[in-house]
């Protein structure tokens, strides 16, 4: 099983972009970005994280998807999936993984937070905004410019002064797999800036 939120040691990622190909409705890569109800800070917590790595095993184990890149901030998370042939959907993974984390995370004794009528009309628990935002990688450089816009985040936030201080992304595995190489802050950055990230 992929550990996504322990990133040192072996290697569990697919970082090999060799079989690259252009995205399609079905199948193809897609980048995502989902963020908690009214931006809390709730994977500061560990049984937080905890709870959303077994939702993404969980939920992989049945309905399959590659974590390409990722990155996990106190209120929301980056990543980038690879879906398989003939399979373009991704909402019902996500509403999965939400709905097991949800489930597992208050089981366990995290709170959700107060919310609207509107929301408990609706059976909403306050942990998950509604929406999420999708993108669809579009070609190569699309795929890489939203691998650095992924690891790059944590400085964007202001959490940490450098890419490598951040233990919750998958940055250390692709230096591991000698992807990076040398890495150029300042052009990584601009690459970051060039990106639309509705956050």
């Amino acid at each position: 099983m992929q550990n996504l939120f322990c990133t040192r040691g072996k290697n569990n990622y697919d970082v090999s972009m060799s079989h690259y190909r252009r995205a399609k409705f079905c199948g193809g890569y897609y980048f995502f970005t989902i963020v908690c109800y009214k931006m809390r800070k709730i994977f500061s917590d560990v049984l937080a994280r905890k709870c959303l790595r077994n939702a993404f095993e969980k939920v992989r184990s049945k309905r399959h998807f590659e974590t390409i890149a990722f990155c996990l901030l106190p209120e929301h998370l980056h990543c980038i999936w690879k879906l398989p042939e003939n399979d373009g959907d991704f909402s019902i993974r996500w509403s999965l993984i939400k709905r097991d984390f949800t489930i597992n995370y208050l089981k366990e004794g995290g709170k959700d937070s107060a919310q609207s009528n509107s929301r408990l009309k609706h059976r909403h628990r306050g942990i998950w905004q509604k929406r999420f935002w999708e993108h669809q990688i579009r070609d190569e450089r699309d795929l890489q410019s939203h691998i650095d816009y992924i690891h790059y985040n944590p400085v964007k936030h202001g959490l940490v002064g450098e890419v490598v201080n951040w233990p919750w992304s998958t940055y250390h595995k692709y230096i591991e797999s000698g992807y990076y190489g040398k890495i150029d802050l300042e052009k990584m950055r601009e690459c970051v800036n060039s990106i639309f990230v509705n956050e």
